[in-house]
Order: structure tokens, then sequence, then C-alpha cells
């Protein structure tokens, strides 16, 4: 699993001209998902993401998670976090995980957060055309692969 996680004072998604989820500062989430993932590396990135020191402290130093902060999670699934672009000028999503795999890695991945972080995730809709707004705060963006955890 691929995640981008964004630093965020607030982030929405918009389906069909309609706001579905949104949160005040936090974290939007971006998630990819591949077939050979398990629930496993949904677990441990979860961890991750709740854990990860990005948010300032009394001496603005970014010694604080989001779970210290109080604050919110907004997950949107995101396949394209797999493109590969090694050959000609048109990304191929092949690494992609089929619907059958990766619905139920993404619901692991926000029920594990939820619990992890005491309060119910936000989320987008899977395969739903969202318009995914945001106001980065930093601005902080990071990547993390479940299958770099060495």
């Amino acid at each position: 699993m691929r995640i981008l996680i964004q630093r965020v004072n607030e982030a929405s998604v918009e389906i069909d001209k309609t706001i579905k989820s949104s949160i005040g500062i936090g974290l939007l989430v971006l998630v990819g998902i591949e077939e050979a993932d398990t629930v496993e590396d949904s677990d441990w990135l979860a961890g991750k993401v709740v854990g990860l020191r990005i948010f300032d402290d009394e001496n603005g130093v970014m010694n604080r998670s989001v779970l210290e902060v109080g604050g919110e999670i907004l997950v949107v699934s995101q396949f394209t976090l797999h493109a590969m672009t090694k050959k000609g000028n048109r990304p191929s999503y092949i690494k992609a995980a089929k619907h059958e795999t990766a619905i139920p890695l993404y619901e692991n991945f926000c029920a594990s957060l939820t619990e992890k972080l005491g309060k119910e995730v936000e989320t987008g809709t899977f395969a739903a055309d969202m318009k995914v707004a945001l106001v980065n705060n930093g601005p902080v963006t990071i990547w993390i692969d479940s299958k770099n955890k060495e």
C-alpha cells in the first residue's frame, strides 16, 4: 500500500456537486492499494499515520501526532499512486488492485485508523469521481509505502 499524507488546515471531498466529507485541522490521506497488499500492510500504515509526529509543539518543532493535537483524518482512495511511468507518456495502473482486493483493504485501513485515532475518520467514496479540496499546512506532504518498512 502507498499513502500520501498531507497536513491540512482543512480538506473536503465533493461528489456530484455535494460535499460528502470534510475536516478541519488534521491529515488528508490518499491511499493506493496494489494486489500484493495485505491486512498487515493496512494496519502498519494506519499506525504510522496516527503516530507520525508532523504537528508543531509549543516550540514550533514538528513533534506532535494527529492524535496528540486532536486532529481529524480524511481518507481518499487513489489508485493512481501506483502509476507506472517508465514506458511512454501514458501511465499504466496495472499494479493497482482490483476492487475485490482493494475495497476490503481500504475499509480495513479506515477502520484501523478510526480505532487508533479514537474517533471516526472521514472518507471519500471508493471509485467515485471525487473533487478533493485542501489547504495544505506547511506545506507538509509525506509519502509512505508499506513495501519499504525497513
